[in-house]
């Protein structure tokens, strides 16, 4: 998926509408931009870490297995910041 998009004044760009919906994302959602390879890259963070859990785990059954699943989230999310 790409599209041409137009760098504006103080060098804004506006995510096209299919890439946000696509993403899910909200007006003041914060994200990380960082340079590699020579391209710019634009990873969206999560706003709400409690409802990405839910969707990663569906309902919560506490076992052996949820809580492996949960603490890998857990550090992924720990690391990316």
């Amino acid at each position: 998926m790409s599209e041409i998009v137009k760098i504006g004044k103080r060098y804004t760009i506006v995510i096209p509408k299919d890439f946000r919906q696509k993403l899910g994302l909200k007006e003041g959602q914060l994200s990380e931009i960082r340079l590699e390879e020579g391209k710019i890259i634009i990873t969206p963070k999560v706003s709400d870490p409690f409802r990405r859990l839910s969707e990663l785990i569906g309902d919560v059954v506490y076992n052996e297995e949820t809580e492996k699943r949960a603490e890998k989230w857990l550090l992924g999310e720990a690391q990316s910041r």
